[in-house]
């Protein structure tokens, strides 16, 4: 039985990638840069590229055009890859440790916990829990503060 439901990210061409120039693709790629992750706009759950172009003052298709191109994702991947490093870190680090799982996807932006769960998988081959549990056998005198798990 199949716990995640993850498939593979088909690459396809889009026309519109080259009708942006390089010079516009390097200021878009910072702007990008600087408000999804400098600003972490990754946080907000209702951010979308949508948002974003509006913000840098272009459109949608410039936006996935840059994401694509210079990152080798979509959007949505992108965003997901700096939620994941977040919550990586605050999974481990002992002032969260009384966080369930679920609060610490939140903090970081996911909306769901089955989407925060599918994209911990997908990006990294363990779940969040699975992390955490990893990280606290090799450091055993963290254990004490972990919450128990829920029940449903």
């Amino acid at each position: 039985m199949v716990k995640y439901n993850i498939s593979e990210i088909k690459e396809k061409e889009a026309n519109y990638r080259g009708l942006v120039s390089p010079q516009l693709m390097d200021k878009i790629q910072e702007k990008i840069m600087k408000i999804i992750v400098m600003d972490k706009k990754y946080r907000d759950k209702d951010y979308s590229a949508k948002n974003l172009a509006e913000e840098i003052g272009t459109n949608t298709r410039y936006i996935s055009a840059v994401v694509n191109t210079r990152f080798h994702m979509n959007y949505t991947s992108f965003v997901n890859k700096y939620r994941i490093e977040e919550a990586m870190s605050l999974l481990v680090d002992k002032r969260y440790l009384d966080l369930n799982i679920e609060d610490i996807g939140e903090m970081v932006g996911f909306s769901n916990r089955q989407s925060f769960y599918a994209s911990f998988f997908r990006n990294l081959g363990i779940t969040p829990r699975g992390y955490r549990m990893q990280h606290l056998k090799q450091h055993p005198s963290l254990k004490a503060k972990v919450k128990p798990k829920r029940k449903k």
